[in-house]
């Protein structure tokens, strides 16, 4: 019998494939478009009611999972909804691709896939009038993948990230950057897709880091205080927060009893396959709590050059 995990790795693809095309012209609606890379590349970008061109407004760049789309990545985290109360601008990007992905794996298509960020942001920031020093980025899985490569490739251009059942293909050491980046987790302990401790799943050709250790090792690049702060915040959930970090780059882990493969306090996914969506606690929020007064600091000694990064 084939694993949850694999299942949805390598079966789901391969039916998500055959009605790639059907599902992109019903339900994958975007309404932006650049060229980058000599590629046309989309995203859907939402502004709330109250926003006014006079004056400087964050941005939230929210990554959708493997094999799926912008529309569904508004829809499952529920963004769109806390920026109207807010009033920040949101930008949900898509991957290339039959079934749609992140390409945090090879490097040529990595560095793409990077260009085109920064090349939305520029046309983002010609077109409305972003706070170029709070722009912050997250994702779901594959694309909370992409949100840490976004880390370590622009970091002169987001203030902090956020992780949701990420999908972590690169060793945190990847990263060459040396500007402290500040970053907040989500993840489940009962996750199939990508597991809490660690391991490779049956039939998968890739080895996640153990969760707890790679945050840990991101909390020791920022140079965080050692000893971390425990905390827990819900019936489902447990908080562990490293302060005192460079920069103010604190690093936060939310640990999810029980949960799968899911945006906590989102729209669920499948359950059969995806394992429980936590309701005690809202991803979203927690997550814009900690970005709003973040801001890009100064540059770092050195700058990371993705071309010589494997």
């Amino acid at each position: 019998m084939i694993a949850r995990g694999a299942f949805v790795f390598v079966v789901l693809p391969i039916l998500l494939g055959l009605v790639a095309v059907a599902s992109i012209r019903l339900l994958d609606r975007t309404n932006g478009s650049i060229i980058s890379s000599g590629q046309r590349r989309r995203y859907l970008v939402h502004v709330p009611p109250s926003y006014d061109r006079t004056k400087p407004t964050p941005l939230v760049i929210s990554m959708h999972g493997a094999a799926a789309w912008p529309r569904e990545q508004q829809y499952l985290s529920q963004w769109s909804r806390l920026a109207d109360q807010q009033g920040f601008i949101v930008v949900y990007p898509a991957g290339t691709g039959i079934p749609q992905i992140w390409h945090v794996f090879r490097d040529t298509d990595l560095r793409r896939d990077v260009k085109f960020i920064s090349d939305m942001l520029d046309t983002l920031e010609r077109t409305y009038n972003i706070d170029s020093t709070r722009i912050y980025a997250n994702g779901i899985s594959n694309g909370g993948g992409m949100a840490f490569v976004l880390s370590c490739t622009l970091s002169s251009r987001i203030a902090a990230i956020g992780l949701v059942a990420a999908a972590e293909t690169l060793p945190w050491s990847w990263c060459k950057d040396d500007r402290p980046m500040p970053m907040i987790d989500f993840h489940g302990t009962a996750d199939p897709v990508v597991p809490y401790g660690g391991g490779q799943l049956p039939l998968v050709p890739r080895t996640f880091p153990d969760v707890r250790t790679w945050v840990s090792n991101w909390a020791r690049r920022n140079r965080c205080a050692s000893t971390p702060r425990d905390s827990r915040i819900a019936p489902d959930a447990t908080r562990r927060e490293y302060t005192g970090c460079a920069d103010g780059a604190d690093v936060v882990l939310y640990t999810i009893r029980g949960g799968g493969h899911t945006w906590p306090g989102g729209k669920p996914l499948p359950k059969l396959l995806f394992g429980a969506t936590s309701r005690d606690i809202d991803a979203t929020s927690e997550m814009w709590k900690f970005f709003r007064d973040r801001r890009v600091r100064a540059a770092p000694i050195g700058r990371v050059d993705t071309s010589a990064q494997q």
